[in-house]
């Protein structure tokens, strides 16, 4: 059965959370999209449950922080982390991170990061974007076939629900369709792997009493420290009942069913636990990990996000939240070229800027797997009394020391990679920032970098003050400066002028006045933001700054909007 052809501006291909993300995104900038995703919005194995802080900020724009917050995990719960030789056995080493309802406010942003494993993300937003025919989400809904053309790509559609079959027609088509892509692969692009290819189990089980008995012991994440195949986390997905224990397998022996990789479920979970607790098993799934990222991001109309673009290792909690930031620089990018004051290369910088902190963001989180797959275990931190106490000692001393808790307190991934596509304007004065920031490092205003976050007034963050289009903030005495704009003195109406010639939305924001506000002083911001000018993004990420403005307001206009070719 067929029905007639249909139109829309974004065909996104792949309803998980980053494909919804986009969906979003494109929502909050008014672009019409549809979303195809095979499923029927069920998720069978909760995965990935800690959403990071750059994407609650992100979230925050969206309006559904705060349903997110609100999902289930309870704010009382431990966020720690705790290196032990069993659950309920002997603790190594705790890395102590409060909880959501106590730990202390971040400097570096209004949004710290929140747990919500994907059997609550995905409600949350499904509901925010809307299931079919009341939203663009489409379920149990598959793209068969895809053809690239001059203006637009058209896609074969199948609605499983109802057995129709239909062609759509769509300005620009987003793959994010899972790490085997079938999109990726038709459009030829490859995605070599970059480390050694590793096999897991997630055994997902419910254990009604083990919070109970562990009391005061309890914690986010447990990484074992008992075996080869038991030294990865097991983690509570719930705050309560709900936990999932990955077990290593080795894949030469995958095929022995005597191997560890074939060992019974039930039984390695009793191995992790130290404490006798009733356990149901719900599932038990085995998953290839691979670290890869694709040789481009973009085939004529067609891009790629979330893992269809790169697949990560789980260790460090970057994979999803690469995906909610791939989306949230491509949604302004085809909203500003589907609006048509996108430059002629803007959508080129999806790929500048995004498939660069990819390669980074795999390289921490692969650094973060090796560190615990190299991890030497004594048996003697195993032991009762005087020994067992010194060996865990020694061990939890060599835990602090070799960046273990970095893992999990990442900010110089959420906030410090950079961007660097020909839409950026470097500042020649500040070096490139290399190495791991210290403990008092924070989001400055360095171009291509995410813009920092403070109280601009009592309940506005800068942050707040970002997304719809371009922003320029001013700072000092009277939040004016010198520089250009021509003939009018030193103001920002020549910039201005050459923004609206080209239909390119900006906002000016002058921080006048001096003292206290919202708890950050005046002059502590332009301290941060440490040019008088500095012009943000739509996506948050800063464009150019400086002391002066602009001498010729149009090419500036130009560079920033993407009309400039990509290197």
């Amino acid at each position: 059965m067929t029905r007639s052809d249909e139109w829309t501006d974004v065909l996104i291909v792949g309803g998980g959370p980053v494909g919804m993300a986009l969906a979003l995104d494109l929502k909050y900038r008014g672009i019409d999209c549809v979303i195809a995703d095979a499923g029927n919005g069920e998720v069978r194995h909760p995965k990935v449950s800690t959403i990071g802080p750059r994407s609650m900020e992100l979230f925050r724009r969206w309006g559904v922080a705060d349903a997110v917050r609100n999902a289930g995990w309870p704010a009382d719960h431990p966020l720690d982390i705790a290196w032990v030789t069993q659950v309920g056995g002997h603790e190594v080493f705790r890395y102590r991170r409060g909880t959501a309802a106590d730990r202390p406010a971040f400097a570096h942003t209004p949004e710290p990061d929140q747990i919500c494993p994907a059997h609550w993300l995905n409600p949350v937003l499904t509901k925010a974007v809307g299931v079919h025919p009341n939203g663009p989400l489409r379920l149990r809904t598959t793209v068969d076939d895809v053809t690239d053309g001059e203006d637009r790509v058209t896609a074969t559609v199948t609605d499983h629900a109802s057995g129709t079959t239909h062609t759509l027609h769509a300005r620009y088509l987003v793959a994010c369709d899972g790490a085997s892509s079938p999109i990726r692969r038709s459009c030829g692009i490859d995605a070599p792997a970059r480390h050694r290819k590793q096999i897991f189990r997630n055994i997902l089980f419910r254990a009604p009493e083990l919070a109970q008995q562990l009391g005061d012991r309890a914690a986010l994440v447990y990484f074992l420290m008992l075996s080869t195949t038991l030294r990865f986390p097991l983690r509570s997905l719930n705050g309560s009942d709900l936990f999932n224990l990955v077990v290593g397998v080795d894949p030469d022996t995958i095929d022995d069913e005597n191997s560890a990789g074939r060992a019974d479920a039930l039984s390695l979970v009793k191995d992790a636990l130290a404490v006798d607790t009733p356990v149901e098993l719900l599932s038990d799934g085995e998953w290839h990990l691979t670290h890869r990222v694709a040789d481009r991001y973009r085939a004529g109309r067609v891009f790629l996000s979330g893992d269809a673009a790169h697949t990560l290792s789980p260790s460090g909690g970057f994979g999803l939240n690469t995906g909610i930031a791939d989306a949230a620089d491509l949604g302004w990018k085809l909203a500003a070229t589907l609006r048509g004051w996108g430059g002629d290369h803007l959508l080129d910088t999806y790929d500048a800027d995004r498939r660069p902190i990819a390669v980074q963001s795999l390289e921490e989180a692969n650094a973060n797997l090796e560190r615990t797959m190299r991890r030497e275990v004594p048996p003697e931190i195993h032991l009762d009394g005087p020994e067992g106490e010194q060996a865990r000692a020694a061990m939890a001393d060599r835990l602090r020391n070799s960046g273990a808790p970095r893992e999990f307190d990442a900010p110089q991934i959420h906030f410090g990679l950079r961007y660097r596509s020909s839409a950026i304007v470097e500042d020649p004065r500040v070096p490139v920032r290399e190495g791991k920031p210290d403990e008092d490092w924070r989001p400055g205003s360095e171009p291509g970098y995410r813009a920092a976050h403070a109280w601009w007034d009592d309940s506005t963050s800068t942050l707040d003050l970002f997304g719809r289009g371009y922003v320029l903030l001013g700072f000092g005495p009277d939040g004016a400066g010198g520089g250009a704009g021509g003939a009018d003195g030193g103001g920002t109406a020549g910039l201005e002028r050459a923004f609206a010639e080209r239909g390119v939305p900006l906002a000016v924001h002058r921080s006048r006045a001096a003292g206290t506000t919202g708890g950050t002083d005046r002059d502590v911001l332009a301290s941060l933001y440490e040019r008088r000018w500095v012009l943000v993004r739509p996506d948050g990420h800063v464009a150019w700054r400086g002391d002066e403005l602009p001498d010729e307001p149009g090419e500036f206009a130009d560079t920033v909007r993407g009309h400039l070719p990509v290197a």
